[in-house]
């Protein structure tokens, strides 16, 4: 399929149209023939926004690298297309709540060289956002960083970068979690009346065992007029 270009000439000059056509083969000509599918008119007078409507429209048929490939010039290569908005949203959150940099200053040394945290905190950040948007395991999130998303300032990362940043992560937790509840209550102004915790995986237990109750084939509890008590 090709744009095809005709020529008519009138008082005024040559005149050119322009029309979408492919070639068909035509077996009483023994060779491709074009055929005309669609007309742009003149092309002095092209209406080139229904142009960019209709190739956008076509675009979504494509994958966006596809289409994106297919549009770009031709002394450009395209290389590869992963989504980015979900992350930069996050990374803009992650910013705004200071927690890039509060995972630079936690479990620093009082005395001595300060450890570089720059990577560590990147890929605790990839983690977190690949719980948000594609929850996975610590392999295929390493996975998923590096080929299906984009994170600024981490082009790619591994599971053993992963498992060491969570072992660091754990190492500082109470502190990390307290400098960052303080810099959430100083940034939103909270007053603290209630706190929730998640009781998922909680459970409690008793000393003594509770007392047998009656229950039918199916497991449901009987009722005391329905307990036959025996002879």
């Amino acid at each position: 399929m090709y744009v095809r270009t005709t020529k008519r000439e009138n008082k005024s000059g040559t005149v050119r149209y322009l029309h979408l056509a492919h070639n068909e083969w035509d077996p009483v000509k023994g060779r491709a023939v074009p055929k005309v599918l669609f007309t742009f008119g003149r092309e002095d007078d092209l209406d080139r926004e229904a142009v960019r409507r209709l190739v956008i429209s076509l675009s979504k048929l494509l994958e966006p690298g596809d289409a994106l490939a297919a549009t770009a010039a031709s002394d450009l290569e395209f290389v590869s297309s992963v989504p980015f908005g979900g992350a930069y949203v996050l990374d803009q959150l992650w910013r705004r709540l200071r927690i890039d940099q509060i995972v630079g200053r936690v479990g620093q040394p009082k005395r001595g060289r300060r450890r570089y945290m720059t990577a560590t905190e990147r890929v605790l950040f990839a983690l977190v956002a690949n719980r948000a948007l594609a929850p996975s395991s610590k392999l295929a999130a390493a996975e998923w960083i590096t080929n299906d998303v984009h994170i600024d300032g981490l082009a790619e990362t591994g599971e053993q970068p992963c498992y060491r940043a969570m072992d660091w992560l754990h190492e500082v937790q109470d502190d990390l979690e307290k400098q960052v509840f303080d810099e959430v209550a100083n940034l939103l102004n909270l007053e603290v009346d209630l706190l929730f915790f998640d009781t998922t995986s909680t459970y409690f237990e008793l000393e003594e065992p509770d007392e047998p109750l009656a229950r039918n084939d199916a497991g449901r509890r009987l009722d005391a007029d329905d307990v036959d008590d025996g002879p």
